[in-house]
């Protein structure tokens, strides 16, 4: 007698013409926002300007590389011409910007996190997705996306990293991945699905910065023993 075989349907693709429409939207404006958080950083930090570039391109396309690699996609900004040249460019704003535009009063790093983290992890979900990744791992792969870019910065740096404190950043990254990877399941409207998840990842993590919301740690009772 056959073993019995059970399957859930797979949703459908999403429309190559859609991801390259949102790549052509959102690609550039994410790239640079991350590669403006990198930049930041060293400028924070005080380091030489061609620290401060390898930070901005670091940040601006690491989620997207460990992603592509991940999925089996070609890396993006090796095909890209213009990836490198916008990083560098933000970069070059950066340097010659007066420094008290971005001291930590200011929160600029933060906010421009928040938003490339945002839309980076709705821009990494619709690729998986589009590349036949089922959408649990494709949501997974958006949050990546979102989060390792800054991650690689922060580990640079010499620094802690955002997702070894309490404080909403993963969690923003994957409350964006999973809405659209939910509207993707139910066949909902791309044009509708992503600009909301984008903005409801943007929207929690700016919740968390503004007022320091946060997950709490393992270990709230003293073990007895």
């Amino acid at each position: 007698m056959p073993a019995l075989a059970f399957h859930l349907p797979a949703a459908p693709h999403l429309p190559a013409a859609d991801v390259f429409a949102l790549i052509s939207a959102l690609d550039p404006a994410g790239i640079a926002i991350g590669a403006l958080s990198g930049a930041l950083l060293a400028a924070r930090m005080r380091q030489t300007f061609v620290t401060m570039s390898f930070f901005a391109v670091v940040t601006g396309v690491g989620g997207g590389s460990v992603r592509d690699l991940l999925i089996g996609a070609p890396v993006f900004w090796v095909h890209d011409a213009w990836t490198a040249p916008v990083c560098l460019g933000v970069a070059l704003m950066v340097w010659f910007s007066p420094a008290r535009w971005w001291n930590e009063q200011t929160r600029v790093i933060e906010w421009a996190d928040a938003a490339g983290l945002g839309a980076y992890a709705v821009l990494g979900t619709a690729k998986a997705l589009a590349f036949g990744v089922a959408p649990v791992p494709a949501a997974l792969m958006g949050v990546i996306t979102g989060c390792v870019g800054g991650v690689i910065r922060d580990v640079i740096a010499g620094r802690p990293s955002i997702i070894m404190r309490p404080e909403l950043y993963v969690t923003p990254a994957a409350l964006a991945s999973a809405i659209c990877a939910l509207g993707h399941v139910l066949g909902l409207s791309n044009a509708l699905v992503w600009p909301l998840a984008a903005l409801a990842g943007f929207g929690l993590r700016g919740a968390a910065i503004h007022w320091r919301l946060g997950l709490p740690a393992y270990g709230g009772q003293e073990n007895t023993e």
